[in-house]
């Protein structure tokens, strides 16, 4: 959404006030910098952003005054993200990238894959690592006085069902409420996006659902095109991510091999319940149950349950997660057990996966 004078197809109106040094036209996109901004979706400047500043909630301290029952309800359901080794492995892969590519320029920077199963945790994962990118630059790059243009150093974008080049354009367009309108083609909305993206100084392209696309059909191709355009206008390091991404017609032909040159690839996977002597899932169940705010849980319940609770997610920490989450707001117990998670129906790919296979009956003779 934008405000004020109505821009044609060239101008790049950037996230806040100033002026598009190209065009000299004023640029007076919304700024939300308080609560408000978390009526916008991440997939926009000013959802990111709010998103990135806003700290992540807490368990309570020690000696903290007893919060409200609602209060105790909105954390639960917000909840606390446990730094998992694979968020600290993508993070790490992420700042190494960024700082590889920082000085090229004639050809594409190096990116990164994040594949896996789905509920994983490869979206928490990314959006984890993409808020410490932009914080970390903003806390080495403090804003000084009433710059032209803000800092935007991350841009997270979803990937839309059934992508073709032009609105996958628009999706990176809209980020930074770069004005669309219908009579503009798919070369000049990529312009607008390069050129912006460029001045304003995005330095991390986060891009989701990656595995939608599809380049084994005409629109796919073109759209598998297009972000090789992108990769190769914008200053940016860039990072996809979807499910299974290896069993897709990505990394299929020309265009897959190209990619898969370029790409490293993460994956993130479940968490085992043994890994050489140490127990990850109970690691994480034991982090998730020290963050709980409940009056009557006892200490060790979930640790004991690793097993159980393994078999039942199939060591996915989304499906974990939801569970958890769940039952420590359905009853009103303040406590959660055995009996209440197993009343709690999960997602359908946990449920398939924890429904015992049905043995057949021998045959009669």
């Amino acid at each position: 959404m934008v405000t004020g004078p109505r821009q044609e197809a060239g101008d790049s109106p950037g996230p806040q006030g100033g002026k598009d040094t190209r065009t000299g036209h004023a640029l007076t996109t919304p700024d939300n910098n308080g609560p408000e901004g978390a009526a916008w979706p991440v997939t926009t400047w000013q959802g990111w952003r709010h998103f990135a500043a806003t700290p992540p909630p807490q368990p309570p301290a020690p000696g903290q005054p007893l919060r409200s029952t609602e209060e105790r309800l909105a954390y639960h359901s917000a909840f606390v993200t446990v730094r998992t080794p694979f968020i600290d492995t993508l993070t790490n892969s992420v700042r190494t990238l960024m700082i590889l590519g920082q000085h090229q320029q004639t050809t594409a920077r190096p990116s990164l894959i994040v594949t896996g199963p789905a509920a994983a945790g490869k979206t928490t994962a990314l959006l984890h690592t993409g808020r410490a990118c932009h914080l970390a630059h903003t806390r080495q790059h403090p804003p000084h006085g009433h710059s032209a243009h803000p800092q935007v150093p991350v841009a997270y974008v979803l990937v839309p069902p059934a992508a073709s080049a032009k609105t996958l354009a628009t999706e990176f367009a809209r980020y930074l409420a770069i004005p669309v309108t219908t009579r503009m083609t798919q070369a000049q909305i990529t312009d607008a996006v390069c050129h912006t993206y460029n001045q304003i100084g995005v330095r991390l392209i986060l891009i989701d659902e990656i595995h939608r696309l599809n380049p084994r059909t005409t629109t796919g191709a073109e759209t598998a095109d297009l972000l090789k355009d992108l990769t190769e206008r914008i200053r940016a390091t860039f990072v996809y991510a979807g499910i299974d991404v290896t069993t897709t017609a990505l990394f299929s032909g020309a265009r897959g091999a190209q990619l898969a040159g370029r790409a490293s690839l993460v994956e993130c996977g479940a968490f085992p319940a043994r890994l050489g002597k140490r127990e990850p899932f109970r690691e994480l169940i034991t982090g998730l149950e020290a963050a709980f705010d409940l009056q009557a849980h006892r200490p060790g319940t979930l640790p004991r349950l690793a097993p159980h609770l393994h078999q039942r997610t199939a060591g996915r920490i989304g499906s974990l997660t939801r569970l958890i989450r769940q039952a420590a707001i359905t009853d009103g117990t303040e406590r959660i057990t055995k009996t209440s998670l197993d009343a709690i129906r999960l997602d359908h790919q946990a449920e398939q996966h924890h429904r015992p296979t049905p043995t057949r009956p021998p045959p009669h003779r």
